[in-house]
């Protein structure tokens, strides 16, 4: 579940806001730097879950790409690891 830090750290990652809860009213903006508005606040819900899906995504491709290399399955990794 995507929590309204996430979509601010998106936004604003330098900082300057203080998050109650998850919706645009519980932010306290701390400095003058730039701010995001209420509208970018609730699209960036739908920008960060798909970035979090893209790099799980990029993750699981190279898991599988080095499973292929070695010529082994997920089940057969995780006896080797475990």
């Amino acid at each position: 579940m995507i929590k309204g830090s996430d979509v601010l750290e998106m936004l604003c990652p330098d900082g300057g806001w203080i998050l109650i809860g998850d919706d645009y009213e519980g932010i306290t903006w701390v400095d003058d730097r730039p701010r995001c508005t209420k509208k970018e606040f609730e699209a960036g819900f739908v920008k960060v879950e798909k970035y979090k899906a893209e790099q799980e995504a990029a993750k699981q491709a190279t898991k599988n790409s080095i499973l292929d290399r070695l010529g082994i399955t997920a089940d057969e990794a995780k006896l080797l690891l475990g």
